[in-house]
């Protein structure tokens, strides 16, 4: 024990000698030496520095933050009970309201008004697309790439402008572009829900409707069916659905459920299979769960959930830049104002 206590002692000792306890500053030789004058390691200055996070990447100028007064406009609540803010919400032009049975639904025309001018989508996106970063523009493609009109979601009668907020979040996260209110009751005033959404209005195809009637003439017009959630003995799981076909998914109201008038008009009813002691769910979340189980097999029987064409894609992202900040409307219409100023190519 004595000859192991020395030995340890010993290299202790040893070890004790080879760190030096007042080590000299360091300093670079002349040949590694910055040319210039600046210190290595300057005082921070006061001046702001802008950084960008991976969770919101900021863009480039000319694209400037939303005031507050706009990002107000833009919460659920608002958009609801201002109709025209809703249509306003929308940028390049729009097909009427009916639909063709004979060709799968897309709502937008490949122009975008400026005046008396038109933009096509690839000028939209050539005018725009400059002034935000890569990240965002790659990130607004993937989103673009996910993105189908076959399944749309259509809330009925909902009072809890929270929970319509929390279904259009599941929404847009889902990949679906198209979302139907009908006969929303604004004459409730709930907080600002702008949280509970996370913004994701800002993306999404909103349209509002009075009835389930007006509603569903329309969505059948344009190729959908209608499946209502509903607890009944004739209720198809949703598992056991095909959802490769244009399905429009109709969640009711948060306590008597969907209308009588709704059950009626739809063509089938489907449920969530539950195997608890209670027998329904939250709505935002039974929204959730049918939209995620139409993606899902979507995904299985297609190969993947978004379904938009080359040229479908192209004019959702020009929607999309148009809609990304106020000032992508300003730059658009420089755009068009410098389109309009070049005079007509003469042929010989």
């Amino acid at each position: 024990m004595s000859a192991c206590n020395s030995v340890i002692r010993t290299y202790l000792s040893n070890l004790h000698c080879k760190i030096d306890l007042n080590p000299k500053p360091f300093v670079l030789p002349p040949s590694l030496r910055p040319l210039t004058s600046v210190p290595l390691c300057s005082p921070i200055s006061s001046r702001i520095t802008h950084t960008r996070s991976f969770s919101a990447i900021q863009e480039v100028a000319p694209l400037e933050d939303e005031s507050p007064e706009e990002l107000a406009k833009d919460t659920v609540e608002h958009l609801l009970t201002h109709q025209d803010d809703v249509a306003r919400l929308m940028k390049m032009e729009r097909k009427s309201g009916m639909g063709t049975h004979n060709k799968r639904w897309f709502p937008y025309f490949d122009r975008f008004r400026c005046g008396s001018e038109f933009l096509s989508s690839r000028e939209v996106i050539e005018a725009i697309g400059p002034a935000l970063m890569e990240e965002r523009k790659e990130r607004l493609k993937r989103v673009v790439r996910n993105r189908s009109y076959s399944v749309c979601l259509v809330v009925e009668g909902l009072s809890d402008f929270g929970n319509v907020s929390a279904t259009f979040r599941s929404a847009d996260a889902l990949g679906l572009q198209s979302v139907h209110v009908v006969a929303c009751d604004s004459s409730k005033r709930y907080r600002e829900n702008r949280h509970v959404s996370m913004g994701a209005e800002k993306w999404l195809d909103i349209e509002l409707w009075n009835t389930p009637k007006e509603c569903f003439e329309v969505l059948k017009s344009r190729g959908y069916r209608i499946a209502t959630t509903h607890l009944g003995m004739d209720a198809v799981s949703i598992y056991d659905m095909d959802w490769s076909r244009p399905t429009a998914i109709v969640v009711g109201n948060e306590n008597r459920g969907i209308s009588n008038e709704a059950l009626e008009l739809s063509d089938l009813h489907c449920s969530i299979p539950m195997k608890g002691m209670v027998d329904s769910f939250n709505v935002s979340v039974a929204a959730g769960i049918v939209m995620h189980q139409a993606v899902c097999d979507r995904t299985m029987r297609l190969g993947c959930h978004g379904d938009l064409s080359e040229d479908e894609s192209q004019i959702l992202l020009a929607e999309f830049l148009l809609r990304h900040n106020n000032s992508s409307i300003s730059i658009a219409h420089e755009y068009a104002k410098r389109k309009a100023s070049i005079p007509p190519i003469t042929t010989l």
